[in-house]
Formats: structure tokens, sequence, C-alpha cells
């Protein structure tokens, strides 16, 4: 008679698709429903003689490449982003959160765990071996097998513990992708300053260098007049202070050049070639795009720094679910099956076949107020998620209009100090004949050189400053992520109230 002996893979797979279908009762969470806050700002930009009027056109569809149409500044952006350490340290960042999800929801399923044990027992008493033994030494040897899978401490998730920290982990690694987008906004950003920075310190040099040359001449006239007798002294010293002031302009502007392109060549993570550097604020400035800002302010709710701080908002939620979870019983269950025997030649029989199911249920009855205590935590970080979140959004907002009150004056600002550095060269071309003349005193001539001086870097300073102001309009509206959704949320669960 020939015994059927039941197939030994099903029967180890039995316990564990069980508690399999008991993960699927787990699709709620305790945690308090966590709509989008509305955001405490106006829905539209502030409106006065500081600021430009705005189109309805809706939302700019830019990049930097569309911002900063210079090819020299878009292939040192583009070695930025590839090579700038900030950037790689937050993407590390992102795959260790996005790891830590990974585990946190692991947690949520029961693991399956497999074991092989093989004993040896050795007694002093006489007589033959058993299923295999090996007698000797005065004794008997009895070795048994043993081969286990199963689950091991599976807590069924009823109340949604599990779900909310996995909830919270996801939210947490969605933040940190945010946070990625801004390491890489900022550095567009900063790398597109520094171009800027370093154009206008080498066109404040050359300035710097054409007022030396120009005070060398006065220098060598005064001189000769002095020498003819036909000036005094004093002429040629007060010709003197303003070649020594360019003179040390000139030195000061050289160790600035230089400091600039240390500065750029940390940001971009590599050494930038000379034929890639600007020579001057001409020609760099027209290659910035204006940036329109679109009417809605709703558009910061875009930027990737306030898209972090609402998922750690929707985080910090989640884990009120956790600690409210806490108060409840956790299930667990342990579940083996496996096969042994004293004989291996006999492991894989029916006859061998053991399996056990093992629930346990703990409630916590007192426990000092620590539930209690985390709960409180756990709201308490919300509150502060949430005060951040609008702080977040009201720091953007402020950005912005601070930069748009900007850019409705520069433009003014840039024509006076156009005329301005206009009438000043004149009056350096007058004062300068009416000396040669005899007409006027070498004061008045030296009071002009100043102002033309003052004014040349004035104007390059205001010029500066409108094409840095276009970058921060790119920078405070959120730059490429107004044409980048921020990630998916995951799916809503089903949540109680708070």
């Amino acid at each position: 008679m020939i015994r059927r002996l039941p197939p030994a893979l099903p029967a180890l797979a039995f316990p564990a698709l069980a508690l399999s279908a008991l993960a699927l009762l787990a699709g709620c969470t305790m945690a308090p429903d966590m709509p989008r806050p509305a955001p405490a700002i106006p829905q539209g930009w502030p409106a006065g003689d500081a600021y430009l009027r705005q189109s309805e056109a809706g939302l700019p569809s830019v990049t930097y490449r569309d911002v900063f149409r210079d090819p020299k500044l878009q292939a040192i952006i583009d070695r930025a982003i590839a090579n700038n350490q900030d950037l790689r340290a937050a993407l590390a960042n992102v795959a260790s959160a996005r790891a830590q999800y990974r585990v946190a929801h692991a947690g949520i399923f029961p693991g399956i765990d497999a074991s092989g044990r093989i004993s040896v027992n050795h007694g002093a008493n006489g007589g033959g071996s058993l299923n295999g033994g090996a007698s000797g030494g005065g004794g008997d040897t009895n070795t048994s097998y043993s081969l286990e899978g199963g689950v091991t401490a599976f807590e069924v998730d009823l109340f949604g513990r599990l779900q909310s920290l996995s909830n919270a982990a996801f939210d947490e690694y969605l933040g940190t992708e945010a946070a990625l987008r801004a390491a890489r906004l900022t550095l567009v950003a900063e790398v597109a300053n520094l171009y800027l920075q370093l154009a206008a310190d080498r066109t404040l040099l050359a300035i710097a260098r054409d007022t030396e040359a120009s005070a060398l001449r006065s220098v060598e006239l005064t001189r000769a007049r002095l020498q003819g007798g036909i000036a005094p002294r004093t002429d040629l010293r007060q010709a003197e202070t303003i070649l020594a002031q360019a003179r040390s302009d000139a030195a000061q502007l050289t160790t600035a050049i230089a400091q600039d392109r240390n500065a750029l060549e940390l940001l971009v993570g590599a050494p930038v070639a000379d034929d890639l550097l600007p020579a001057a604020l001409d020609g760099t400035e027209d290659q910035l795009a204006e940036l329109p800002p679109g009417l809605d302010s709703g558009i910061l709710l875009r930027r990737p720094d306030v898209v972090q701080a609402e998922y750690r908002l929707y985080a910090a939620n989640a884990r009120i679910g956790a600690a409210r979870a806490a108060f409840f019983p956790r299930i667990s269950l342990t579940a083996l099956a496996g096969l042994a025997s004293t004989a291996l030649a006999d492991l894989f029989t029916g006859d061998a076949f053991t399996w056990s199911v093992q629930p346990s249920a703990t409630l916590p009855i007192f426990d000092w107020g620590a539930n209690a205590g985390n709960l409180a935590d756990a709201r308490a970080q919300r509150d502060l998620a949430l005060a951040n979140y609008q702080k977040a959004i009201q720091t953007a907002f402020r950005e912005v209009a601070d930069a748009l009150a900007r850019r409705g004056t520069i433009d003014s600002q840039l024509g006076s100090d156009r005329a301005l550095e206009e009438a000043a060269r004149d009056s350096l071309y007058l004062g300068t004949e009416r000396y040669r003349g005899g007409i006027d005193s070498y004061l008045n001539l030296l009071d002009a050189q100043r102002t033309l001086y003052s004014a040349r870097r004035t104007l390059a300073a205001t010029r500066l400053a409108r094409a840095q102001n276009l970058v921060a309009l790119y920078q405070t509206l959120g730059g490429d992520e107004l044409m980048e959704q921020p990630p998916s949320p995951r799916p809503p669960l089903p949540r109680a109230a708070d």
C-alpha cells in the first residue's frame, strides 16, 4: 500500500497567505483629514507706483534657458547642475528618504523567513543508534533535522498605525524631492548672479583703468604747468589724489574678479574656461529675458520650498494617526510551518510536517501618560508644520513682491543714471578745456573728474541691479518649477476627525 504524501510547499504557504489576507484589512488610518490649508496671502500682487502692471495671461512657462539666453552662461549652469556637490548631497538625501519609505511601507506586510537546523545529541547509555545515528565511545548519538518557514511577529494593522507611519515616510520622501528641486533652483540663480557679478566687476575695473589713464594725463598736464610757473603745486597734488584713488580701486577690483571666479568654480564644481567667462556687462545683460509673473499669487504654491513645507505638514499629520493608534491593542500573529525528523530520508514525509499559529494581543492599560504625551507632541508638531507652511508662503510672497517693486522702478533709475553719466562726461570735457585756457581753477576740474568716475560706477551698479532683479524674479517665482508639477501625492485614505 502506497500512502500519498501532502505537497510540502502549499502547506508552508497557507499560513502566510492567511496572514496576507489579514493585512488587506488595514486600509484605513486614524490620521485627521488634512486638506491643503488656504494660503494666508492676497490673491493678487501689490499694486502701486513701485510695481509694474501685471498681465493676466496666466502662469509663465519658462526654463532657465528661456531667461538666461547667453550660451556661455547656459554652458556654465549645465556644468554646475552636473557637478555641484550640494546638489549631489540633495540627491543622496532623496535616495535615503526613498529607502526609508520602502522600509516603513514593508512593515505593513508579513515577512516570511525560512530556517533549517541539525541537532546532534550524544548520550552516555549504551545501545544502538537511532535513525541514522552513529554509536561509539560508550553512548548513543542521535541526529535530528528540521526545516521551518513562516511569519514571525506580524502585526495586523487594524488601527492604521503602520499605514500612518508609511504615509509619513512617503510624504517626507516627496518633501525631500521638493528640497532637491529647491536646491537646483538656488544653484541656477547663484550661478547666474555670480556670472553677472563677475561681468560687473570687470566693467568696474575697466572704468577704474580709464579713470587712471585720464588722471595720469591730468597729472602730466599740471606738472607741466607747474614747471612753467602757470599752476600752483596744489593743482598737482589734487590731480594725484584722483590718480591714487583709481589705482587703489583697480587693485581692489582685480582681487574681487579673482574671488568671483573662485566662487563660480566652487558652484560649478570644476574649473571654468576663460572663454566661458564674461568680458563685461556690455552684451551680457542684454541676454536676459523678461519673466512675466502672472496675476494670481497662487503660483507660489508651486515653488519647491513651499511644496516641501506642504509635504512636511502632511507627514506631521500622518504621525498623529500613528500616535492615536498606539492607544488601541496591537494584534500580532506568529505562524510557523515546517518539517522535523530524526532521519534525513524521512524529512519530507507527511508525518514529519508540523505547523502552528500563535496570535497575541497587547492592550496598553497604564503607561504613565506616554501615549497621551506622544499624541500631544504629534499634534504640536502638526501645528508647527502648519505654521512653517504658512510662513513659507508668506515669505515667498514677500520675496516676489520685493522683486516686483524693484522691477517697477529700476528702469527709471537706470535712465536717470545714464543721463547723469552723460552730463558728467560733458562737464569733464568742458572743465578740462576751461582749465587749459586758464579760465577755471583745477579744483573745478578735479570735481568734474570725481563726478564722472562716481557716475560711471553708479551706472554699472544699476545695470547689475537690473540684471540680478531678473534673476530674482526667476528664482522667487519658482523658476523651472513653473513648468513642472510637483510629485503626485499618495491616494487619499479614510481618516478620522481630529
